[in-house]
């Protein structure tokens, strides 16, 4: 056999191969990754990735559930296939963290030294002993930056958040630039995300430099959904062009997604029913936002109106009643926010609003409003106020005056309370008013359904902090009976009969 035929063997590829291979990203993936597993997906983000490469496409967006490939061919074999078509392209990839980027550093630097890779683009070389370079010395390579041998090319990493400065790209990489769901639901973050691409990522892109953003959707105001909303606001901003691919077809509304209804996008890896269990498990809100890449719920946002259930008579006897409080009071005038305050009751796991108010009111009318409902609702508990901006002030002064008044500092963002509390009422345990008699019913479901995008949230702010709160007590608040009390209750509960227990607490 002759030496060529021999290497040719060895390496499983013919010229018809290898030239396709030059050509397309996905036979390239598939000649550099031999037991990658293709699916009718993978060939169209490989479609427009290859125009992306091409300079047709210069904007680029691709929504893809977990697990199902997308950094594989976007971040570990584009970046080789660029360097090899143009070995003297800059890149510039960027992920939530330096520790993931540079991973995807050293990934992309094992599919360069790759036999295939050689035998595909021969005239693309990273630094290594036995290799000849040009004047006076080596080429870098390590696990932010790597050059190509005897050519202008260069491939630098860094974490979402990190310096880039030093050089400029021709392509921008940014994969998943949220980590988890405590980023996704900080404002803080989103902003510092936002304020890194524009201030640092995007000033790096040369002239007719493209930018490729790869995520699982997390939130509406996520980069991407920043970057969407721009476009649709400014038509002189960045257009883009998105790959929207839900891991459970919905609609009919993409002509490139050959799926039926209710068919998984990729059912020999995740079937039907395995996503739907996956659904389950990840609730309403981040299954839509990660699975569908639709970061709200129909129906509302965080929370879903139909979620709510709705009593007409309330509970004679309540396991207990609390009461919760948002205080942003200040001066009389419609531009402040209101002052919150509302009555909830317990009964097993099922919750019920049974009273609130809402004005704008001042500090001395808050006080008095608090009182005021202390005096209808003498069985409530707990008054809880947060301690945020203006609470603690009037904390002080009430615990003088009334039992139970309790100070609750907030340990997360607004919208991580909400959604810490959402299973609750997706699971039909939280009860409001029949809106027929409550007539703030009907607008504390607007706010609820709004936010976060509403103009005010203090009744989210109400509501997330007494579900907080009666979740967190003993199931049947004992922490506050006495051993008497316990016990008295204790029988009451033996003496009910196994249809009541099972309607008012599923046991």
């Amino acid at each position: 056999m002759a030496k060529k035929d021999i290497k040719e063997a060895e390496f499983g590829l013919e010229d018809t191969d290898i030239e396709l291979a030059r050509r397309e990203l996905l036979e390239f993936t598939q000649l550099t990754k031999e037991d990658y597993q293709t699916n009718w997906h993978h060939e169209l983000i490989a479609e427009k990735l290859d125009k992306f490469v091409n300079g047709e496409i210069k904007r680029l967006m691709i929504f893809v559930p977990p697990r199902h490939g997308k950094s594989e061919l976007a971040s570990r074999r584009l970046p080789a296939f660029i360097l090899g078509k143009r070995p003297d392209s800059q890149i510039i990839a960027c992920s939530y963290g330096a520790d993931l980027a540079a991973r995807m550093n050293r990934d992309v630097q094992r599919v360069i030294d790759s036999p295939a890779y050689r035998k595909i683009f021969p005239e693309t070389r990273l630094w290594e002993k036995n290799i000849r370079t040009v004047a006076d010395g080596s080429y870098l390579r390590n696990s932010e930056t790597f050059e190509i041998v005897n050519r202008k090319g260069v491939y630098r990493c860094a974490g979402v958040g990190g310096a880039i400065t030093g050089m400029g790209a021709d392509f921008l990489i940014i994969d998943d630039p949220i980590k988890n769901q405590e980023e996704a639901l900080s404002p803080t973050y989103r902003q510092k995300v936002w304020d890194w691409y524009t201030s640092t990522a995007f000033t790096r892109l040369e002239k007719e430099g493209s930018v490729l953003v790869i995520q699982t959707r997390w939130h509406e105001d996520d980069l991407s959904g920043r970057l969407l909303a721009l476009a649709e606001s400014d038509p002189d901003a960045d257009q883009w062009e998105v790959i929207d691919l839900p891991a459970i077809k919905e609609t009919d509304d993409n002509p490139e997604d050959p799926r039926q209804i209710d068919e998984a996008l990729w059912p020999e890896k995740y079937s039907e029913e395995r996503l739907l269990k996956i659904k389950i498990s990840v609730g309403s809100y981040f299954w839509g936002a990660m699975y569908q890449q639709t970061p709200t719920v129909e129906g509302g946002n965080i929370i879903n109106r139909n979620w709510w259930r709705y009593y007409s008579t309330p509970f004679e006897k309540y396991d207990y009643v609390m009461q919760s409080w948002d205080c942003s009071f200040g001066k009389t005038g419609n531009k402040n926010s209101f002052v919150v305050g509302q009555v909830w009751g317990k009964l097993g796991a099922k919750k019920h609003l049974l009273d609130q108010v809402r004005e704008r009111m001042t500090y001395v009318q808050t006080k008095t409003a608090i009182k005021k409902m202390k005096a209808r609702w003498p069985e409530s508990r707990e008054i809880i106020v947060e301690e945020a901006a203006n609470g603690h002030a009037i904390i002080e002064e009430l615990q003088a005056d009334i039992a139970g008044v309790i100070g609750i500092r907030a340990k997360d963002s607004k919208e991580a309370r909400l959604h810490a509390v959402s299973p609750q009422i997706e699971a039909g345990c939280v009860y409001l008013p029949d809106p027929l008699i409550a007539k703030w019913v009907p607008e504390f479901l607007e706010e609820i359904s709004a936010f976060p995008s509403g103009k005010f949230d203090d009744q989210v702010d109400a509501t997330s902090q007494a579900l907080e709160r009666m979740e967190s007590t003993a199931q049947y608040a004992w922490f506050e009976m006495g051993e008497e009390m316990a016990r008295e209750e204790e029988e009451n509960r033996e003496s009910m009969s196994p249809q009541l227990k099972e309607q008012l607490w599923g046991v």
